[in-house]
């Protein structure tokens, strides 16, 4: 007789069977949670962002090389931008329209870093080790960094053609009636 408490109950069956992944990054969360509001407090938190920031900026960077942007300069050292602060740029001096969301929204990737650190930690079973505090603070600004600046947002307006294009795409996919016969049965 199965529990009205058990996982499966509750969740999905793949949130079950992946669940040591969540409860290992659930301390990185909480901690970047801490990290963002102590940095908005005072610059000096800064510190505990940096991995977040060169992996952010690292990410701009290959995006930019991969996709013909031509990246011309990099820095992770923060610098006061009006009322805020700017922790890192890269200057990219070929943006076009075919690679500027590429290249402006290359951190959503910085994501998958945290999950493959614990996949990696939770691959022979859920264990805390004195190792993980370290990883924690390692990842945790990787949570903080995966999301893209207004500055990134702005920067990948210039692909709107890519709207069109997939608008397009979508629009006669439905017409063809391709939309309505997905999944194949």
């Amino acid at each position: 007789m199965s529990s009205l408490f058990e996982c499966n109950a509750l969740a999905p069956a793949w949130l079950c069977h992946h669940r040591d992944i969540l409860y290992y990054l659930a301390p990185s969360l909480l901690l970047a949670l801490l990290i963002r509001a102590l940095s908005a407090r005072h610059p000096f938190f800064f510190l505990f962002t940096l991995a977040g920031t060169i992996c952010h900026e690292l990410a701009h960077f290959v995006a930019g090389l991969l996709t013909g942007a031509r990246p011309a300069a990099f820095t992770v050292i923060p610098r006061r931008v009006g009322q805020g602060w700017e922790l890192g740029s890269v200057r990219l001096t070929r943006v076009r329209w075919y690679n500027a969301a590429p290249s402006a929204l290359a951190p959503f990737v910085v994501v998958v870093l945290p999950f493959m650190v614990a996949w990696w930690r939770t691959r022979s079973g859920l264990q805390f080790q004195w190792v993980d505090v370290a990883l924690a603070f390692a990842v945790a600004p990787q949570f903080l960094a995966c999301w893209p600046s207004s500055v990134d947002w702005k920067i990948s307006l210039r692909s709107w053609p890519y709207l069109l294009i997939a608008g397009a795409a979508w629009w006669a996919a439905g017409v063809s009636g391709l939309l309505t016969a997905w999944p194949p049965r």
